[in-house]
């Protein structure tokens, strides 16, 4: 059986959390544990069907027997994005670092704002295969592209209102966060003001609901937001589709590297 890592941002934290507890295969979770782990580690406790693992260190992973499928996952910061290269140095970091020790390395992150959009230059160095999840013949462009269902239903969306807030379950829950990390901290005590002007211009939340959260808990955890800044709510079903077509194919490159 084989080992398999997984990189990816809080955003998509309980969908990872959900395909590997419904995945049969998987024998046992590994997680890196840091400060951004914590809701994932709760999250595929609360499945209950897997072993979950907290390790302090990836090379601890190494030493474990296998037992079906067993799995890596190392949780990276919201926000990396807002800055293309520091985004492209912690992940290549982290992707090297677990390489070492898993037969691939599947990425929770799209082309975000192209930062990986020359992967197999990025990741040229890694002796092990990287997979992004597809859209078809490309990468998907971000974790909303992902759970949307790929760059035709999102080009669509945006058509529709160009004024859009997408919200997959992450953003949802992470919405704060996300909403303060281009503010600098000198400016915080204008946040309302900086933030309204930033929002100026969007008309709707969108929200992706999924089996992983529903549109219920999804709405309740916006409606402050959309009160504040005038946003409407609406809704269209997200999907897990392309996520877990990503995760076979890092199931299957790792059979074959084995």
């Amino acid at each position: 059986m084989a080992k398999i890592g997984i990189i990816t941002c809080q955003i998509l934290e309980l969908e990872f959390a959900h395909v590997l507890s419904a995945d049969m295969e998987v024998s046992d979770v590994f997680v890196v544990d840091n400060e951004f782990s914590a809701d994932l580690i709760a999250e595929l406790k609360g499945h209950g069907k897997k072993g979950v693992h907290q390790l302090v260190d990836p090379r601890e992973f190494s030493e474990t027997p296998i037992d079906g499928h067993n799995v890596l996952i190392r949780v990276m910061e919201l926000g990396l994005h807002s800055n293309i290269k520091n985004l492209q140095r912690h992940v290549v970091s982290a992707v090297k670092e677990i390489a070492r020790h898993v037969d691939s390395v599947l990425l929770g992150y799209g082309l975000c704002g192209n930062a990986f959009n020359h992967a197999e230059d990025l990741f040229s160095e890694v002796s092990v295969p990287v997979i992004l999840p597809m859209d078809e013949d490309h990468p998907v462009d971000d974790c909303v592209g992902l759970i949307i269902g790929g760059r035709e239903n999102y080009y669509a969306q945006q058509r529709e209102c160009a004024g859009t807030m997408f919200m997959n379950a992450g953003f949802s829950r992470h919405l704060e966060k996300f909403m303060d990390l281009d503010i600098p901290e000198k400016l915080l005590p204008k946040k309302d003001k900086i933030l309204k002007r930033m929002m100026r211009d969007y008309k709707r939340s969108l929200l992706l609901p999924t089996e992983v959260l529903g549109e219920t808990e999804m709405m309740a955890n916006i409606e402050s937001f959309n009160a504040k800044f005038g946003l409407r709510t609406e809704s269209i079903p997200g999907t897990l589709a392309l996520m877990e077509k990503a995760w076979q194919k890092a199931k299957n490159r790792s059979v074959e590297k084995c």
